[in-house]
C-alpha cells in the first residue's frame, strides 16, 4: 500500500471535486481514492497535473501556482470537460486561490456529508450518480434545504418511497434553478 500524497484527496490538483464523484464511492477495485489518495499511483500512474503541481513544485492545488491557469488547462481538456465533478473545475480552483483551501474543504465537507447521507439512507441503488451530480452543481443553501425537506418528511418512509420522493424535491429545483441533472435508465424508471 502506498501512502496519500495529497492532504486533500476529495479535491484534485486540478480542481476536480473528487469527493463528490460516483468512483470515489464505487465499492471494489473500479474504485477511486481520490486525488493523491491511498494508492492513486495504481489507479492513475501517469497523472500530468497532479505531477506538475506536487511533485515539481509542493502545491496541493494548481491555485498555488502562479502560473494557474496554464495552457495544461486547455490541452488536457479541464475547462472543456463535461463529466460533472470535473465541470466545476476551474471555479473550485478559483475559490481556492481566492479564498484559502480551508474554507473551500470545509464548505466541500458539507457537501460530502450530505451526499454520504443520501446515500447512505435514501439510494435505492440506481441514484448514485444522481446524487453525486447534486451535491456537486447545486449552491449549498439549496443542497443543505433539500436535505432537511427530506429528512423532515419521509423518515419513516420504505427506502423505495424516500428514494423517489428525494429524487422528486432535486427534479424540481434542479429544474427552478436551470441546473442540468442527468438521469441514468435506471434512474428515470424508478423515478416515474
Amino acid at each position: 500500500m502506498t501512502d496519500k500524497l495529497k492532504k486533500y484527496e476529495t479535491i484534485g490538483a486540478c480542481g476536480i471535486d473528487c469527493g463528490l464523484c460516483p468512483r470515489f464511492y464505487t465499492k471494489g477495485s473500479s474504485a477511486c481514492p481520490g486525488c493523491g489518495g491511498l494508492n492513486f499511483k495504481e489507479k492513475h500512474p501517469s497523472c500530468g497535473v497532479l505531477s506538475c503541481c506536487l511533485v515539481k513544485n509542493g502545491f496541493e492545488t494548481c491555485a498555488d501556482c502562479k502560473d494557474f491557469p496554464c495552457s495544461r488547462f486547455k490541452t488536457e481538456g479541464a475547462v472543456s470537460d463535461s463529466f460533472v465533478t470535473h465541470r466545476r473545475m476551474y471555479s473550485n480552483l478559483e475559490n481556492i486561490k481566492a479564498n484559502g483551501i480551508e474554507q473551500f474543504i470545509e464548505k466541500q465537507t458539507i457537501r460530502i456529508g450530505i451526499l454520504s447521507d443520501l446515500l447512505t439512507n435514501y439510494d435505492d441503488g440506481r441514484a448514485k450518480s444522481f446524487f453525486c451530480q447534486t451535491c456537486a452543481l447545486f449552491p449549498i443553501d439549496k443542497l443543505q434545504e433539500i436535505h432537511n425537506e427530506s429528512q423532515n418528511a419521509v423518515a419513516n418512509a420504505e427506502l423505495k418511497e424516500k428514494s423517489n420522493f428525494v429524487k422528486k424535491i432535486i427534479t424540481e429545483k434542479s429544474d427552478m434553478l436551470g441546473i442540468e441533472l442527468k438521469m441514468n435508465k435506471k434512474e428515470k424508471s424508478t423515478n416515474t
